[in-house]
């Protein structure tokens, strides 16, 4: 069993490499054909020379250090805060009835949105990035925290209650677990919209880190610098979605009964 895993895994490895060696060669292939400049059109070879160029500079390790802090602090800050405020309100059923419109309303604005008018209170600079990150991934932690702890069966709380449960017993005993699989969603959606409005954040408010590269690129006329920055970003994201993100939501459910794994089938 397990070597036929290994061997899907291996497939799926390879065949996402086959598809971006394929992408790869039809850009190369377009570049004559389409026949403009790198400015307007850079091919693999000139993105290449940026991306040589940025980290024999020490530019490109530099921001992407940047980022990554940036981003890591955001994301902490705003799922913290979502999920405390989550159990503060939805363990209220007044305070949910009362704030339930205002979330799903702020929910709904996206991160983009926000970042001028943080601009206008805060300035530009870590401050505003870190309150628009925060902000990002503070709702949608919020929002899916609350549907978890909604969804607790009542018979659950009253079994528990019933067998003498203290309040911190049933909040980590019982509310949490079955809350788990939705907050751990909110997380994945909150750090991936963080991730975009950090790209947007930093066009706007930063001197360094990915967004800035690809906004100074295209303002410099590199557009293979600005070409290196979108890879870099989308490579960033594939690696923290897979390495961190699933796993952790797999895990989650899996842990909990929401899934059945192969090898409990077995």
């Amino acid at each position: 069993m397990s070597m036929a895993i290994i061997t899907r895994g291996q497939a799926r490895v390879v065949k996402g490499t086959l598809g971006i060696v394929l992408f790869i060669v039809a850009w190369q292939v377009s570049v004559p054909l389409v026949g403009l400049g790198p400015y307007f059109y850079p091919g693999p070879a000139d993105v290449l020379r940026a991306f040589e160029d940025l980290l024999a500079k020490g530019i490109l390790p530099t921001y992407l250090r940047d980022s990554a802090g940036r981003y890591a602090a955001g994301v902490l800050i705003g799922a913290t805060l979502g999920v405390v405020a989550a159990l503060l309100i939805g363990l209220n059923h007044t305070a949910s009835r009362i704030f339930a419109p205002t979330i799903s309303f702020m929910f709904a604005i996206v991160e983009v949105a926000w970042i001028p008018i943080f601009v206008i209170w805060f300035g530009y600079g870590y401050t505003t990035i870190l309150i628009a990150l925060s902000y990002v991934v503070f709702f949608p932690v919020l929002y899916n925290t609350l549907l978890g702890v909604r969804s607790v069966p009542p018979v659950y709380v009253n079994a528990a209650r019933a067998l003498g449960a203290s309040r911190w017993q049933l909040l980590s005993n019982v509310i949490l677990p079955c809350a788990l699989p939705s907050m751990i969603t909110g997380f994945r959606v909150g750090a991936g919209f963080a991730f975009r409005g950090l790209v947007f954040a930093e066009m706007v408010a930063a001197k360094t880190g990915i967004g800035f590269l690809i906004f100074e690129g295209a303002a410099n006329q590199e557009t293979a610098r600005t070409i290196v920055g979108m890879i870099i970003m989308g490579l960033a994201w594939l690696f923290i979605d897979n390495v961190y993100l699933k796993p952790v939501e797999r895990a989650t459910v899996e842990r909990w009964g929401l899934v059945i794994t192969a090898q409990a089938r077995e």
